[in-house]
Formats: C-alpha cells, structure tokens, sequence
C-alpha cells in the first residue's frame, strides 16, 4: 500500500484503520453460536433481532479494538520504522491521534447502545459482560498484550463469550458442548494473534513488549501455533457425540490447510514474507467457520 495516496483523514483512511479483514475473527465465534442456538430451537422460535445484535455487537467491538491498538500502540512506540507488519493508520499520518481518540469513543458508544437492547432477551447480567468486552477491549492493547496475557484474553472474548452469549440469549440454556466449542472456536482466533507476535518476535522483545512468543521463543510458538489450530479440531469430537457429526468431520479440512500454512511459517521463519502466513491464518480461521457452522446446520437438517 502505497501510503502517499491516502489523504489524512479520509473515508479511505479509516477504512483502513478499521482493519476490514479482521471482521472474520468476530464473526466467526457469533456464527458458531448461533448455530447451535438454531439446532436447539425451531426455525419459527428463532429471534433474528438478537442474532443480528450480536453479530453486530461483535463487529464494532472490533473495530474498536483495532482502533484502539491503532492509537496506543503509536503512543507506546511500538509501531515504529522495525515493524513488519501492515501500516497502521496513526503511525503513517493517515489519521491524527486525536481524531482516533474521539472514534474510539464514538465506537464505544455505538457498541452499547448496540448491546443494551440485548438485556431484553438475555438479562440484566447482559450488561456486566458487555461492560467486561469494553474494559478489556482497552486492557489488552494497554497492558495485557505487553505481558503474555493476549492469548487468554483471546481464548475468553473470541471464544467463551462470543459463542456461548448468543446461544444463551436464544435459548437461555448453557451446555458442555457451547463450552468446548467455545474454547475450540478461540484455540483457532489464536493463532491469528500468535503468527502475528511470531512475525513481530524481534521488535516486541525490543520495545518490551513480552507477549508469549517472546517468552517461549520462536522455535516453541511456532509449535504452539500448529497445536492450536490440532487442539481445535480435536476438541470438535464432542460434535460427534451430541449428535452433529459434520460439525467435527468438515472441519478436517481446516487442519490441512492449517498443517500446511505451518509449514509455509515455520520454512520463513522471519521477515516480512510472514505477512503472506497471515493473510493465509485468516482464510484457514473463516474457514473453519464456515465449515463448523455449515457442519452444525447440515447435521441438524440430515439424518446421519
């Protein structure tokens, strides 16, 4: 991307800020949810209303973690002339510091008012989580991704919360199955976040920033990175056992192209040519989405 192109401030500008490709890592997980909710109830009983503001809870959420990264990690130094990944808007003069911060808090705002109409079909406890997605929404870029905690708090809010709220808003029943899905679903958002620390290995342990590649080495997060994604699939045998048997086998295909994108990572080991093992972490993740999800439906409509 040629940076020379973009007017500071413009609609071109913040689309880019907003990071329009991590949308898939909240989609993903409401997906998941909600089609589980979908098998446990009849179509006729199935509330879109909720559906929708999950979804679109999620993605504003994220658009406002990614603002939010966009500006304090400008602040903090860490995006500095060593980073290998794509520019980021405030670091490049594509939008000045202040405008981020007031779109941060427009963003916040606007995942609230999405949110608090959600307390209507799950509880008045609705409102505690959505305060903890916002609260942490800010402690992961400001404090936690700076000491290894990046991939709980992934685990818990691309993960447990994202597929076992929306099911329980449509619902209102929680089972072990939501819960290994959830924790499933968030083993596999994690290895976006852990081939982005791998690629950035070098400039976070020089500025400080000790995510859990920095404190296992290169060597053990490129393991753990391919463990992830298998410890996933794995977990997707509890499918088979509530009965959604294609929610388990389709999936194996994200583990092939998930074992082969390790490959490609671990062969590059360093530099910039990992932003291509990103981008391909981003396709096998929405992958495995699609095919979950496509697995829970299928599984739900054939008799097998």
């Amino acid at each position: 991307m040629n940076d020379d192109i973009i007017v500071r401030n413009s609609l071109k500008a913040w689309f880019l800020a907003a990071r329009p490709k991590t949308l898939s890592g909240a989609a993903v997980p409401v997906m998941i949810g909600l089609a589980l909710a979908f098998k446990e109830i009849t179509e006729n009983q199935f509330n879109w209303i909720p559906a929708l503001l999950c979804l679109l809870f999620a993605f504003v959420m994220q658009i406002d973690a990614n603002f939010i990264n966009d500006l304090f990690d400008f602040k903090k130094g860490n995006d500095n002339e060593t980073r290998l990944g794509p520019a980021r808007a405030c670091a490049q003069g594509w939008i000045a510091p202040s405008s981020m911060f007031k779109a941060i808090v427009l963003t916040t705002l606007t995942a609230c008012i999405i949110g608090f109409p959600l307390i209507f079909y799950g509880g008045i406890r609705l409102i505690l989580i959505g305060l903890l997605c916002v609260i942490f929404c800010f402690l992961y870029t400001t404090y936690l991704s700076y000491h290894g905690l990046g991939d709980l708090l992934v685990l818990v809010f691309f993960g447990l919360i994202p597929v076992c709220i929306p099911y329980y808003i449509l619902t209102h029943t929680i089972s072990l199955l939501v819960v290994i899905a959830s924790i499933a679903c968030g083993l596999v958002i994690d290895t976006l976040l852990i081939v982005n620390n791998y690629r950035d290995y070098d400039n976070d342990k020089q500025v400080g920033k000790n995510t859990l590649i920095v404190k296992i080495g290169l060597k053990k997060g490129g393991l753990f990175y391919f463990l992830s994604g298998a410890t996933a699939v794995t977990l997707g045998a509890i499918y088979v056992i509530y009965g959604y048997t294609l929610a388990f086998f389709l999936p194996l295909i994200y583990l092939i192209l998930h074992y082969h994108t390790y490959q490609i990572m671990i062969c590059i080991h360093k530099g910039k040519a990992l932003n291509m093992v990103l981008g391909k972490t981003a396709f096998n993740m929405l992958a495995y989405g699609v095919l979950t999800t496509l697995g829970i439906i299928l599984s739900s409509l054939l008799p097998l």
